[in-house]
Order: structure tokens, then C-alpha cells, then sequence
């Protein structure tokens, strides 16, 4: 059984890890939106944590998943990198898809 597998089979069997996994993967794909788009804008995390006028330690902090950062802070960074992310109501146990969606500006 590989990694997906057993994600869908734990969420299909266990309604505690199937929202610890969805609740995992909505913040990987923050973190990873945030990675990405820096790069892409050819930021350095100093760069980015000027931009946001927060310390650079923050920003590492954050996109190696060592702390939560709090709701102002992600629309902060995300204001300076261009990206926006819209969250709508979702029936995951019928749609089974995620409520979050990340979009660049």
C-alpha cells in the first residue's frame, strides 16, 4: 500500500484521522503556495520578510512548518507575494474535495 492509498483509507475509516490529514494537507498547500511563489518572484526569505515587516526568522519558521502563523500574518504574505486564497463551504463527505483554494493575483 503506498502513501495515498493509505490516506484514502484512513480517511474512508477513521473520521479523527481523516480530519487530522485534511486539516495536514490544507496547511502543506499554504506553505508550499507561499514557497513557491516567493521563488518564483525571485525573493529571498530577508526579502520577503521586509516586504511583510516581520523578522526572516518568522518566515523560515513558517515555511518549514516549525510554527502556525496567525491569519493576518498569512494575508500579510500573501499580499506581498501575489497570491490570494478564498475559502467556501464545502461538503467534504460528499464532494471530497478541499474548501481552500490559493490563486496568484
Amino acid at each position: 500500500m503506498n502513501w495515498n492509498e493509505y490516506k484514502n483509507h484512513v480517511k474512508q475509516t477513521d473520521p479523527v484521522g481523516k480530519e487530522i490529514l485534511e486539516e495536514a494537507e490544507a496547511e502543506a498547500s499554504i506553505i508550499s503556495a507561499i514557497i513557491q511563489q516567493r521563488a518564483a518572484l525571485g525573493l529571498s526569505q530577508r526579502d520577503l520578510a521586509a516586504l511583510c515587516k516581520i523578522p526572516q526568522s518568522s518566515v523560515a519558521r513558517i515555511e518549514s512548518n516549525k510554527t502556525t502563523p496567525r491569519l493576518d500574518t498569512v494575508l500579510k504574505i500573501f499580499k506581498h507575494l501575489g497570491l490570494t486564497f478564498t475559502v467556501t463551504p464545502a461538503d467534504s463527505h460528499k464532494t471530497g474535495k478541499s474548501a481552500l483554494t490559493i490563486a496568484q493575483l
